[in-house]
């Protein structure tokens, strides 16, 4: 899996994107409402490791998860 973070501009907010291997994207939610989307698609258990790595991950940079 793959996360990648959005950096939003004037009215739009930030977003963060979870891709899959093949690089479909399987969420793509706001910074500061993941709950909702991370439940959705079963990961709402990792949902402190995902929100640590969003703090550090740069916008505009892929970084592969290992869940």
């Amino acid at each position: 899996m793959y996360i990648i973070k959005v950096k939003g501009v004037a009215k739009i907010p930030d977003y963060v994107q979870l891709r899959d291997d093949k690089f479909t994207l399987l969420a793509y939610f706001r910074v500061d409402r993941p709950e909702k989307s991370l439940d959705k698609i079963g990961l709402g258990d990792k949902y402190d490791y995902i929100m640590g790595v969003v703090q550090e991950l740069p916008f505009g940079k892929i970084l592969k998860l290992d869940l």
